[in-house]
């Protein structure tokens, strides 16, 4: 079963960015042109945007590809399809990666025995409930990206279809 994406390069200097496209083709499995613009928001930086289209766990594949480089900050999105739920990977320099499953609207979808883990901590530790679930919920990651991703609004999208 397919499904569809999108990767976000947020930021990346700019030595890092045919790195990152063999990266990307190596996943996708077709050679990757991405069209780089200045990131208004970080001088110095590129980002870029991808559509792709490619089995269930490609989004996982290509945030993994990814992982390693920290002075990048990007997204990977995947829409849910018949088999899978949809994900969503958000990586920045301060933060590392988060992680979570999406439903067909695009809510964040919660595993019960991470509410459980909170309830716990909160209740032995005495964390922060609300700073625990925002956290969950990947808040700190989306103010870090915000700027970012509103820098990018207009930017050219394209679509690429992995090879199978």
């Amino acid at each position: 079963m397919t499904t569809r994406g999108v990767l976000f390069i947020h930021s990346a200097p700019r030595a890092l960015c045919p790195h990152v496209e063999w990266a990307v083709a190596g996943v996708l499995g077709a050679r990757v042109n991405l069209d780089w613009i200045r990131q208004p928001a970080a001088p110095g930086q590129w980002r870029s945007e991808l559509s792709w289209q490619g089995e269930a766990g490609t989004a996982a594949k290509l945030a993994s590809a990814l992982r390693g480089w920290q002075l990048m900050r990007y997204e990977v999105t995947s829409e849910p399809s018949g088999s899978a739920e949809g994900e969503r990977y958000s990586s920045t320099p301060s933060l590392g990666i988060f992680h979570a499953v999406t439903g067909i609207h695009g809510d964040i979808l919660i595993p019960e025995d991470r509410l459980r883990a909170v309830l716990v901590r909160a209740r032995s530790q005495g964390s922060d409930l609300e700073a625990e679930l925002a956290r969950l919920l990947g808040k700190p990651w989306d103010d870090e990206l915000e700027p970012f991703r509103y820098a990018g609004e207009g930017a050219p999208v394209r679509w690429l279809h992995q090879v199978v």
